[in-house]
């Protein structure tokens, strides 16, 4: 999968990044982090930091955070 995306379970702004990738058929894999900050290791490790969301995208290359961020992106590359 070309596409990743690092959510936490409830969080709303994970919500609604997954939402739009869902509405725009975007296929994706969620991987489902801790809530504690000290045990996302992972998101750490692709991203520098572990704030969710996060989503990394291999075909173009970005790995990004913040949730408006990620939608602005979305919105430019599959809208």
């Amino acid at each position: 999968m070309s596409r990743t995306l690092y959510q936490l379970d409830g969080c709303p702004y994970c919500e609604k990044v997954a939402d739009r990738l869902d509405e725009l058929g975007v296929d994706y894999e969620s991987v489902w982090v801790e809530a504690l900050h000290s045990k996302r290791d992972e998101v750490k490790r692709v991203s520098g930091q572990r704030g969710v969301p996060v989503l990394v995208d291999d075909e173009r290359g970005v790995t990004m955070a913040e949730s408006e961020r990620i939608l602005e992106f979305v919105e430019r590359s599959y809208a």
